[in-house]
């Protein structure tokens, strides 16, 4: 099959399908796309999209050489029934979302930085006393994943003036940026982080990893932020954390159940602040680049960029 060949793609991606179908045909005028709502012969499908397919669908398709993650976390291919052994899934390592990330976390680091927690709770009491201002330096901040997203995030941070450091699986090296490596390593880089950042994809070795008892490595006073997944963190943990003092606050993208339910103590916590999960966004046209450079790739017999591992699951 020809780098120009008809391929025949479908796309599975909860409320965003025709904006994918309309991106992928501008992109690859010659392929024959398709969402769900489409007629098509699953055997005949070459390239799946996904984005939380419905479950069981991946059994239907018996010839697929290429799957697709059209957001930054993959364990919803992974973790689907049926998932073909030895095809590629690809991950998109960018499309947009590094900046978004970068402005998310410089917001709410700044958030602890600049004490504006200590003023909102102020301003709910009517009280007006002015803070002294910390110095950038003076605050250490810690990032844990060191993927494409965490390492520019932990590089911008650096370049704005905070002291940071990086926890990985593996070793990282990053300009301006102290990196920690492996489980060996981990309370030591907590031990030394006033603001948490995690970025770290959802596996079976991270679900759950910061529950209280490494949570409670970090100094007291320090603040967390997550914008990663909901269940890196135990939430009962994080909120016994807070209401004792040791914690002074987080700063929250994600939750274990997604939408938040509204019965949940996130919502009226006072030491906590929530977005919907809207950190980064996939940008369509960048995203539609990737997967049609991979895609030539895989055509050609080379690896494609962000091939998962899927021992480690990212």
């Amino acid at each position: 099959m020809s780098a120009s060949a008809p391929y025949k793609i479908l796309i599975a991606a909860q409320g965003e399908e025709l904006n994918w179908k309309e991106a992928m045909n501008a992109r690859l005028p010659d392929a024959t796309i398709y969402t769900r709502d489409d007629t098509y012969n699953p055997a005949e499908i070459d390239f799946a999209l996904l984005w939380k397919q419905p479950q069981g669908m991946m059994k239907s398709l018996a010839n697929v050489r290429g799957i697709f993650s059209l957001g930054a976390g993959v364990e919803h291919v992974l973790s689907a029934p049926s998932l073909p052994k030895n095809v590629p899934i690809v991950r998109l390592e960018d499309a947009g979302m590094a900046q978004q990330m970068v402005e998310y976390h410089m917001y709410a680091a700044l958030h602890f930085m600049r004490d504006f927690d200590h003023y909102m709770r102020s301003q709910n009491e009517g009280d007006w006393h002015p803070r002294d201002v910390a110095e950038i330096s003076d605050f250490r901040v810690g990032v844990m994943g060191l993927g494409a997203l965490g390492a520019t995030v932990a590089t911008r941070l650096s370049e704005m003036g905070f002291t940071v450091s990086g926890w990985s699986r593996r070793m990282k090296v990053l300009e301006r940026v102290k990196t920690f490596a492996g489980a060996e390593t981990l309370d030591e880089f907590l031990a030394q982080t006033d603001i948490l950042i995690c970025l770290l994809p959802r596996t079976d070795k991270t679900e759950g990893l910061l529950d209280r008892a490494r949570l409670s490595k970090l100094p007291g006073n320090a603040a967390i932020i997550n914008a990663s997944r909901g269940a890196v963190i135990v939430e009962e943990d994080l909120l016994r954390l807070l209401d004792t003092g040791h914690l002074r606050g987080a700063f929250l993208d994600v939750a274990v159940n997604e939408p938040l339910p509204s019965d949940h103590p996130f919502w009226n916590h006072p030491k906590i602040r929530l977005t919907p999960h809207i950190a980064a966004a996939t940008r369509i046209g960048p995203a539609v680049d990737q997967i049609a450079e991979n895609i030539a790739r895989i055509d050609k017999g080379e690896t494609p960029l962000g091939l998962v591992d899927r021992d480690i699951g990212y």
